[in-house]
């Protein structure tokens, strides 16, 4: 069940752009699993993609489709993730995106192509090509909560939201929908997100938003500390709005940032909270470092740790297993004494000993949550970063097992 998810309402839809999902049977039966996004001419393109050194098919080719034009269509398929085929994966990521092409009468450099599902197993190009006409035919400017179905693998709802703001009178929307549930320690940048706008944009501008958007979320977060090797996020700019963004000096683009952001951060969380098996939605704050890198190190390292995310899937105040977590990561010369740990707002550790005042009580009233804190002083410096994981429960053992079954 995911940890405090809610319902995902209606999305607002963008100008410029539509989408449609279809069942072509690549790995499930009576769902979709097939997502076309197309985008109206002149729109730019931002993207970032997976630093996994394995990196999918459509990974690459979505990379060398993007040196040319801004793309016309996104073509989106789970269940089956293209990686680890080799040239012949290459071939059927470009064979699907001709096909597409040629549905849309523009060049096949025109498509990006993305995939997510089971790594190994090549692509059923077939089962795509024969559903892309009626994929083509479904798609509307309301198609975007019919993608976020199709593009989900073990996720257990679809995610999205959308921002509308107004600037100078003039209304801007940011839209976004993303899939992920396990695998997820997204690093760019198995984790898609595709955000559009219709503020007109310039391509170095919108790189640079995206940039900034996704080093603040999706970025931050962890399920389980892997990597995917088809990790992307998109975010397209079409254009009609009356709103223009030349360059970051201009007035406008604080406002697009703070929006495209807010999505990113909302699409970040709710990938958390439906991690595979999630039950608790778990913040991690650590703050005196003496920079950013080494905040991270013990964020992630209390994140990742399975003893840590265990007790706080049985709402168990081990803060032992937190404290020696803290002490592995690797932060150079870390002084215990100068470090401090709260459960929420409660102080466990100060200055490296236990609070004479902390209780067994206050722990468990706080790991019972379905929202945990967990707030680390490091006491050596002004840095701070903020992260965010889930636990680790039965059911996400008995998803992973029972994955390719």
């Amino acid at each position: 069940m995911a940890a405090g998810l809610e319902h995902l309402q209606a999305l607002l839809p963008v100008a410029g752009v539509e989408l449609g999902a279809m069942a072509a049977g690549i790995r499930y039966r009576d769902r979709p699993d097939l997502a076309i996004i197309t985008v109206t001419e002149g729109s730019t393109c931002a993207a970032v993609f997976t630093r996994n050194v394995f990196c999918a098919a459509p990974v690459i080719v979505a990379r060398r489709h993007l040196a040319g034009n801004s793309p016309r269509f996104l073509l989106i398929n789970a269940g089956n993730a293209n990686a680890g085929t080799g040239i012949q994966g290459i071939v059927d990521a470009e064979t699907c995106c001709a096909t597409l092409a040629e549905l849309g009468g523009v060049a096949s450099t025109a498509v990006l192509p993305f995939s997510t599902g089971v790594i190994g197993e090549r692509l059923p190009v077939s089962h795509i090509q024969a559903v892309l006409p009626q994929a083509w035919q479904a798609c509307s400017s309301t198609g975007w909560l019919a993608a976020a179905h199709a593009i989900m693998t073990t996720d257990t709802t679809p995610k999205g939201t959308s921002v509308h703001f107004i600037y100078q009178g003039h209304p801007v929307t940011v839209t976004g929908i993303a899939k992920g549930s396990g695998m997820i320690r997204p690093d760019m940048a198995t984790m898609l997100a595709f955000l559009a706008t219709d503020a007109r944009v310039s391509k170095e501008v919108l790189q640079r938003c995206l940039a900034r958007g996704v080093a603040e979320s999706f970025n931050r977060i962890t399920v389980d500390g892997d990597t995917s090797t088809n990790d992307a996020c998109v975010l397209l700019a079409t254009g009609q709005s009356e709103v223009s963004i030349a360059t970051v000096e201009d007035p406008a683009f604080a406002a697009l940032q703070q929006a495209v952001s807010e999505v990113c951060l909302s699409l970040a969380q709710a990938i958390v909270r439906d991690g595979e098996g999630a039950t608790k939605f778990i913040t991690i704050e650590v703050t005196g470092g003496r920079n950013i890198q080494e905040c991270e190190q013990v964020a992630y390292t209390i994140a990742q740790s399975p003893l840590v995310k265990t007790a706080c899937f049985a709402s168990d105040p081990n803060w032992g297993r937190i404290l020696a977590a803290i002490g592995r990561s690797g932060v150079p010369d870390l002084e215990i004494r100068g470090v401090s740990l709260y459960l929420g707002e409660v102080c466990v550790i100060h200055r490296g000993v236990p609070h004479p005042e902390y209780t067994e009580e206050q722990g468990r009233t706080v790991m019972a949550q379905d929202d945990i804190t967990l707030k680390v002083e490091l006491g050596r410096g002004d840095s701070r970063v903020q992260i965010w994981t889930c636990d680790l429960s039965f059911a996400y053992v008995k998803i992973n097992a029972e994955y390719r079954s």
